[in-house]
């Protein structure tokens, strides 16, 4: 069995490590790409040049035998030395030219023997080839053998401007020479490179500790942080990419800093909200233990006042509860598609008592049937929510209008009513937990605080959004956009606009 990155396999419940631990150090692989691309382009680059100064080299020595070859012919051809072989002077030349450049000389005439031949193997024997014809039809010839290491050179001996050749000389040069300078060169070639890539790894290895030491104050730095020995915030500017990491783990700080200390407030209201009913039920008991005598009708008050901080403290926990769930991922969500229309007037219908004891006109207006795919129970509590919230807060005789609309792509469901309204600079907190405009008269009504986030988790784990208008004395108005089509994925923490 493979893990997915390909590091472990588990052969008969062996389990091999295919990747050594130390190639998980950034500076590790910074130094050892570094050597592969130096020992690489070195091993590459002396190729070339190696190969290149061979060739060139094998092509200096063909272009002097080639000249020499010409001068020779030119002599061959004046003194007559192909009719009778005998010229003191040619031979002379023909002898030093084979010493010089360790060759075996032949020279041909016009009907294919070899009247010379300075190894003196094949004299007077006749001589046919391809490069033999090629040359009598005046075409000089050069060739290198590589598997023999000999350079080749046919020139024929014959007039200006003829065209038939009256001999040819043909030279055989050995390459030792050359060959055995190129080695030479290799040899020294070899040890720069060795010395090159002695610095070259060492220049790695250091330019690996320079590049990575801003990841490792990085890591220090977030160590200390994630320790509580530094509050301060990360500043490594040395690259861009650690530019980009500082501010993006500076955001995530700022973030996290801002749970942390609305994780605290919460726990703080949480505390205070139900030590409230609890604080009430105590003194209301205690003021009853007092009273050994009192009367059965200040006993049915007390315990009708207890009653009600029960109530209280029971819907505390129950908001509580509703908010935790909420804040699961949306994979929680059971997500159906449903008739918005029948939804909302389903709540609307639950809500009217509450509305007509407060002498509250609730009115809902729909535009079109809306079928979208969501998860009913939580969407019914955001609306519920928001209208309750649109009842409570209202004034006597006012009303609380719903409308439904659609377009191709979400649906819109707006809650306006005619209530007190939320001061401006409220309105970007009305959201948050335990979050109360006006305390005592939220009391006084039985709310909790936690109702509109409620609302506000609910909506964006349908990937939704909610927005918020008022003015105070004139009422408020809610609206939520919900996509019509549920996206799986995270939900998006962007889901308020106030």
């Amino acid at each position: 069995m493979y893990t997915q990155n390909g590091e472990l396999v588990i052969i008969s419940g062996v389990k091999l490590q295919l990747r050594p631990k130390f190639l998980n150090s950034l500076q590790v692989r910074i130094t050892l790409l570094l050597s592969v691309f130096v020992i690489v382009s070195c091993v590459l680059f002396g190729g070339t040049v190696l190969g290149n100064y061979s060739q060139e080299l094998l092509s200096e020595r063909t272009t002097e035998i080639q000249n020499q070859c010409t001068i020779l012919c030119s002599q061959i051809l004046g003194s007559g030395y192909l009719e009778d072989g005998e010229s003191s002077v040619v031979d002379a030349e023909l002898t030093q030219l084979s010493n010089i450049y360790s060759a075996r000389v032949v020279i041909i005439d016009d009907e294919f023997q070899i009247i010379k031949d300075t190894y003196e193997l094949q004299e007077g024997k006749t001589i046919i080839s391809e490069d033999v014809v090629r040359c009598f039809r005046g075409e000089q010839i050069s060739h290198y053998d590589a598997e023999n290491r000999y350079i080749e050179v046919a020139t024929p001996v014959m007039e200006s401007g003829s065209r038939q050749a009256e001999g040819m000389m043909l030279v055989s040069a050995s390459a030792d020479s050359v060959l055995g300078s190129v080695h030479t060169l290799e040899n020294k070639a070899w040890i720069a490179l060795v010395a090159i890539l002695i610095s070259a790894v060492m220049l790695a290895v250091f330019a690996g500790m320079m590049m990575v030491r801003p990841l490792r104050r990085m890591g220090w730095r977030i160590e200390a942080m994630a320790d509580g020995y530094e509050e301060s915030y990360l500043q490594e500017n040395a690259y861009n990419e650690t530019a980009q990491i500082s501010a993006a783990f500076n955001r995530l700080w700022d973030r996290y800093r801002t749970m942390d200390a609305s994780r605290e407030e919460f726990v703080a209201n949480v505390s205070h909200e139900l030590k409230t009913p609890l604080a009430s039920m105590k003194v209301l008991a205690d003021s009853l233990l007092a009273q050994p005598d009192a009367p059965v009708g200040l006993y049915q008050e007390f315990m009708g006042d207890m009653s009600e901080e029960i109530e209280r403290e029971n819907k505390i926990i129950n908001d509580l509860l509703s908010l935790v769930k909420l804040n699961k991922k949306g994979a929680d969500l059971n997500i159906q598609s449903e008739n918005i229309n029948e939804l909302v007037e389903r709540i609307l219908k639950r809500l009217q008592p509450l509305a007509a004891k407060q002498n509250i006109e609730l009115v809902f207006e729909s535009f079109r049937p809306v079928y979208a795919e969501v998860d009913e129970v939580k969407l019914s509590l955001a609306v519920t929510n928001l209208v309750e919230n649109a009842i409570k807060y209202n004034k006597e005789n006012g009303w609380v209008h719903v409308a439904l609309n659609a377009d191709h792509k979400f649906f819109y469901l707006k809650v306006a009513d005619s209530g007190i309204g939320i001061p401006r600079e409220d309105t970007e907190h009305i959201f948050e937990r335990f979050y109360r405009v006006d305390k005592s008269h939220s009391r006084e009504i039985g709310g909790t605080g936690l109702g509109l986030s409620i609302a506000r988790n609910a909506v964006i784990m349908h990937r939704g959004a909610i927005k918020v208008h008022s003015e105070p004395g004139e009422g408020t108005t809610f609206t939520i956009r919900i996509p019509l089509t549920y996206i799986s994925g995270r939900p998006q923490e962007k889901g308020t606009t106030v």
